[in-house]
């Protein structure tokens, strides 16, 4: 792996970790990482990149977190896991997950299901609870964990491909304390009344204030779904 920890000290990669059969979820040793120039501060996103799945092609998974500097990291494909005869939903794998993940500091932001009806793939998307940038250690550790547990209860149908992930451009936004890091920062967010981009403005309690076109728009957590939309300068 290339180190440019010398010449860019606030540099954290980008991390995406496969764990695909039982008996090998950690860290390929062969993995590559191409460091390209830093994003620079206070980039939007667009809400395009928002919505798609990060990249899998020629079965290398790619992601982009807000805090690498710009770098990407590949992840060589694994065989895929076995699994049973019956289907997993993405609430009961993030249960799952949350519940081996938490006992090792780790805070569980989501689980997505994609390439449904062919091979899945499972994202699991993480955070440290102490707020540092997770690490490729990190992601092996939640990586061992999570898959231990999917194979003792094998939540899923047929073969499917475990990725562990740091939170990435499109951060979930979840509780009071996600919207605190992030103030003065844009997020997207959704909800049955909204649909909009705006910074960050204020929170209290369980209530977060946005800035939009229109005016101050102010929401309370857990009815509305919000997603990071702008690349802070440095980590949060």
């Amino acid at each position: 792996m290339t180190d440019n920890s010398a010449d860019n000290p606030t540099h954290t990669p980008d991390l995406s970790t496969q764990g695909t059969r039982k008996e090998d979820r950690a860290v390929p040793d062969d993995h590559t990482t191409d460091l390209g120039t830093p994003e620079p501060a206070g980039v939007d996103l667009d809400p395009a990149q928002l919505d798609s799945a990060d990249g899998v092609e020629n079965d290398t998974a790619f992601a982009r977190d807000p805090y690498s500097a710009g770098a990407d990291v590949a992840r060589p494909d694994a065989p895929a896991r076995p699994g049973r005869t019956h289907s997993g939903s993405a609430s009961n794998l993030q249960t799952l997950a949350a519940g081996v993940l938490a006992p090792l500091g780790y805070e569980l932001l989501e689980v997505q299901v994609q390439n449904p009806g062919k091979r899945p793939i499972v994202v699991v998307r993480i955070d440290r609870q102490d707020e540092q940038p997770v690490s490729i250690e990190d992601l092996a550790a939640a990586s061992r964990a999570v898959g231990a547990e999917y194979d003792r209860l094998d939540p899923i149908t047929g073969e499917y491909r475990l990725e562990l992930e740091s939170p990435g451009a499109k951060r979930p936004l979840l509780r009071a304390r996600h919207f605190e890091r992030m103030l003065g920062l844009k997020a997207r967010v959704r909800s049955d009344a909204h649909s909009f981009t705006g910074p960050i403005t204020a929170v209290t309690d369980e209530q977060v204030t946005f800035e939009t076109p229109g005016g101050p728009v102010t929401l309370r957590i857990g009815q509305f779904q919000a997603n990071l939309a702008e690349f802070p300068a440095s980590h949060r």
